[in-house]
C-alpha cells in the first residue's frame, strides 16, 4: 500500500493521498520541488515500480536490500546500515515489532524499515505496520508545516520515535530479570533456565541491533552526508544520545542475565549437594541396621542368640543404637 504525503508550498498545507491519486498526477510529482514522503507498506510490484522506476530510480543493490525480508525464507530483516549513492542516501534500520510488548513471545522482535532520501524526497518501505511511521504520519496530520523542512527532518522524526520505543522494552526486560532474581533464590522451577536463555537471546538481539543503529546514527549526526542538512544534525545527535544510553542499558541487561545464569547454576548445584548429603546420611544410618538384620536373618543353628528369649528385643536395640550413633555424630559435627 502506497501513501503519499506532500507539502504544498503554494497552498501552505500538507496533503495525504493514495496510489490511485498519485498515478493521476505522476508528472506533477516528477517535476515539483515540494517535499514529498512516499510510504510503502507491504508494497506490490506495481507500487515498487512506480516509486523506484518512474519517480526515484535507485541502484539494483538497494532494491535487493529493500526486498530482503520477502526473499529470506525466515523473513529476517537486514541489519542496520547506511550507504551514500550519487543522488540519494539509502538507510536500513530495525524498528520493534508488536512482539516487543511481550518479552516472553517467540515472535521476531524487530522488522526492517528501508529509507531512500534525496534532496526533496523521502521513501520508506516496510512490511506490516510500523509504529514509528504511523506516529509521524499522525504528527504531520496535526503539524503539516513541519514537512516543509525536508525529508531529512521527517526521517529524523521517524528515527526518534523508533529509538524511543526501545525504552519500555528495556524497562520490561529489566523488570523480568528482577523478578527472576527473586525466583532463583525462592522456589525452584524447571522453567527458570529456559526463560533466562530466552531473555538472553532477546537482549543479545537488542544489543546487536542497537550497536549497528548507533553506527548509522553516528554517521548521520556528524555530517558525513551532504543530504543531511547541517541544521538537522543537532536533532540526529539527540537521537544518537538516546541510542547510546539504550545500548548501555542493553549491555547491562545482558551482563545481568549472564550473572543470573551463573547464580542459577550455583543454586541448583547447592540444592543438589543438599539432596546428596541427605541421601548419604540416610544411607549411613540405614546401612548398619541392614547389616544387623542380615546377620540375624541367616538362621544358623548355632547362632548365639537364636534360642535366647530376649534375642528379638536385643536385635532391635542393637539396630537402634547403630542408627542413632551416626546421627549423634552428624549432629556433633554440625552436619545436621
Amino acid at each position: 500500500m502506497l501513501t503519499v504525503i506532500r507539502w504544498n508550498e503554494t497552498d501552505r498545507n500538507c496533503r495525504e493521498f493514495d496510489f490511485a491519486a498519485a498515478r493521476e498526477i505522476v508528472s506533477e510529482l516528477q517535476s515539483t520541488a515540494d517535499p514529498i514522503w512516499f510510504d510503502l507498506r507491504d508494497p506490490s510490484d506495481e507500487e515498487l515500480a512506480f516509486v523506484f522506476g518512474s519517480l526515484i530510480p535507485i541502484h539494483s543493490l538497494s532494491l535487493e536490500d529493500i526486498n530482503r525480508p520477502s526473499r529470506d525464507p525466515q523473513g529476517r530483516p537486514h541489519l542496520p546500515k547506511v550507504e551514500e549513492f550519487p543522488n540519494y542516501l539509502f538507510i536500513i534500520v530495525n524498528p520493534l515489532t508488536d512482539a516487543a510488548d511481550d518479552p516472553e513471545s517467540e515472535e521476531p522482535l524487530t522488522s526492517q524499515l528501508g529509507a531512500v532520501i534525496t534532496r526533496d524526497r523521502l521513501v520508506t518501505v516496510h512490511a506490516g505496520p510500523c509504529k514509528s511511521v504511523e506516529a509521524v504520519r499522525v504528527y504531520l496530520a496535526r503539524h503539516g508545516e513541519q514537512a516543509r523542512r525536508g525529508p531529512d527532518f521527517v526521517f529524523h522524526l521517524i528515527l526518534d520515535s523508533m529509538v524511543d520505543a526501545y525504552a519500555p522494552l528495556l524497562d520490561t526486560l529489566s523488570d523480568r530479570l528482577d523478578e527472576m532474581e527473586v525466583d532463583i533464590f525462592g522456589s525452584y522451577s524447571r522453567d527458570t533456565l529456559p526463560r533466562l536463555l530466552h531473555l538472553k537471546r532477546r537482549l543479545t538481539h537488542v544489543r546487536k541491533t542497537l550497536a549497528f543503529e548507533r553506527e548509522v546514527l553516528a554517521r548521520l549526526a556528524r555530517g558525513d552526508f551532504e543530504l543531511i542538512d547541517e541544521r538537522e544534525m543537532v536533532y540526529y545527535r539527540n537521537v544518537y544520545d538516546h541510542l547510546v544510553r539504550f545500548t548501555e542499558l542493553s549491555e547491562s541487561g545482558r551482563e545481568m542475565v549472564s550473572d543470573l545464569l551463573q547464580t542459577h547454576l550455583s543454586v541448583v548445584s547447592n540444592r543438589l549437594n543438599e539432596v546428596m548429603k541427605t541421601l548419604t546420611m540416610v544411607s549411613t544410618v540405614v546401612l548398619p541396621m541392614s547389616i544387623i538384620t542380615g546377620m540375624y536373618g541367616m538362621n544358623f543353628k548355632y547362632f548365639p542368640e537364636i534360642e535366647w528369649p530376649w534375642g528379638y528385643p536385643f536385635a532391635l536395640a542393637l539396630m537402634a543404637i547403630a542408627g542413632l550413633t551416626p546421627l549423634a555424630w552428624f549432629r556433633w559435627k554440625r552436619w545436621l
